[in-house]
């Protein structure tokens, strides 16, 4: 137990900071326009309602894409961890790789459970498949 542990803090550890990092520089060089918190704010202010629900809503999709296509983004450091990881424990290299329980997650939790090599597998072939 204590080395499963062990594998996915090192492996949180190391795949946080190139998340981090890469969303800090996509924010950066993405604003252009640079206005202050005051003409934000009043601007702000100045829109109805229906107005702000529009922007959020936006802002939202914005946001989600965004995510998603860092997600997307993963750099061989990555890719190789998720790989020692996927030969570890495969369900866990599933889930960080797709980010969500998804049905991909399901089928490698099964064919772990049946047989633990052909969890192995059909994790490598995922992981390694889309990259």
């Amino acid at each position: 137990m204590k080395q499963i542990l062990f594998v996915f803090s090192l492996v949180c550890f190391l795949t946080a900071p190139l998340f981090s990092v890469t969303a800090v520089s996509t924010t950066t060089t993405t604003s252009t326009a640079k206005i202050s918190k005051e003409e934000a704010n009043k601007e702000w202010q100045s829109l109805s309602k229906k107005e702000q629900r529009i922007q959020k809503k936006e802002a939202r999709k914005k946001l989600k894409k965004s995510l998603k296509d860092l997600r997307k983004g993963e750099t061989d450091d990555t890719l190789i961890l998720l790989a020692i990881l996927s030969v570890l424990l495969p369900p866990l290299a599933m889930y960080l790789h797709e980010g969500d329980v998804t049905n991909r997650f399901w089928l490698s939790l099964v064919l772990t459970i049946l047989g633990f090599l052909p969890g192995v597998v059909y994790t490598l072939i995922v992981i390694l498949g889309e990259n």
